[in-house]
């Protein structure tokens, strides 16, 4: 098991990024959570990782946080919940957040993210439940404040992309970003206005 990875690094393109560690290089998937958390590209990055095997691939999972990664362990237990769609869950809302609608049982809020259905939404909520009981957010929210500057087109197509790989439908998806961007935001701003657009 690869617990964390500490290196440079090396690409970021939401949900991927690229990391060289002492001259190998790891790609890993990461929720939109760590993605606002990473330096620029070339500087130092510790990440903390799941493995995924699977018969047709090995997929590494990255998270800012031992508490996200903890999470995200929880949530593939659960029926029918797999890698990608717990990190879809965790890109779409906030940890914190997800634990309050599965100890109030607001199914509404979790149909809103995409790819869970009133059944998923139910079934998270009764599995989830007891395994959340005692669950602290020790490190509070993983998001903090976006970076500044002028969207670019390139941005806003990255903005795109980065909702489609995470289920979105690609008109949902330039619907969202469309709605949210502005003149002084950049890709992973959009992103997560976008995001915020979407469960309203």
């Amino acid at each position: 098991m690869i617990g964390f990875l500490k290196g440079k690094l090396l690409h970021k393109q939401p949900p991927h990024l690229a990391i060289d560690v002492s001259g190998v290089g790891y790609e890993v998937e990461a929720t939109m959570g760590t993605f606002y958390q990473l330096p620029d590209v070339g500087e130092d990055i510790q990440i903390f990782t799941h493995l995924v095997v699977r018969e047709d691939a090995q997929l590494l999972f990255g998270f800012a946080s031992q508490t996200e990664r903890s999470l995200f362990r929880t949530l593939i237990k659960v029926n029918g919940v797999g890698a990608k769609m717990a990190l879809t869950i965790l890109s779409g809302i906030e940890a914190d957040e997800f634990t309050r609608c599965i100890m109030d049982s607001n199914a509404d809020r979790l149909v809103k993210l995409p790819g869970i259905g009133k059944k998923t939404a139910e079934r998270l909520i009764v599995e989830m439940r007891d395994r959340l009981k005692d669950w602290e957010l020790k490190e509070g929210s993983s998001q903090s404040s976006p970076h500044q500057g002028k969207a670019t087109q390139s941005q806003l197509e990255e903005a795109v992309s980065a909702l489609i790989s995470l289920g979105y439908k690609p008109q949902e998806a330039s619907r969202f970003v469309q709605a949210v961007a502005g003149d002084e935001m950049d890709s992973e701003s959009i992103i997560r206005e976008a995001l915020k657009a979407s469960v309203r």
